[in-house]
């Protein structure tokens, strides 16, 4: 089972994003979750550190610049979504991803303070 660090540049992202209400509240999560497709589009486009500010997960032994160094999407490569942060929560806890889990929820419990 690949094991993950925390991506700290993409938690500081996040949170940023959040601060300045780049969030969408209510999504289905499993439509708007960026395909290959918007993946490849969106590197066509932006260099790997921009990519890489959307996970919170690296994965341990990927090499940078790679899709395989980087998981646990939070957004649409425009707006974090609170169904990305639940999603990576749950699938970080589901395979005991403790550090990933943790960002995920503090980034969750922050949205929904800034969203009241």
């Amino acid at each position: 089972m690949a094991k993950y660090l925390v991506n700290d540049a993409a938690v500081a992202r996040c949170r940023d994003l959040i601060d300045k209400r780049q969030y969408v509240l209510d999504s289905d999560w499993g439509q708007v979750q960026p395909d290959a497709e918007a993946q490849n589009a969106y590197l066509e486009r932006h260099p790997w550190d921009d990519y890489a500010a959307w996970h919170l997960g690296l994965t341990e032994g990927a090499n940078d610049g790679t899709k395989a160094r980087y998981a646990f999407v939070v957004g649409d490569f425009r707006r974090v979504h609170r169904t990305a942060l639940i999603a990576c929560v749950y699938r970080a806890s589901e395979w005991r991803h403790k550090d990933v889990e943790l960002a995920a929820h503090d980034l969750l419990q922050h949205l929904d303070r800034v969203s009241r």
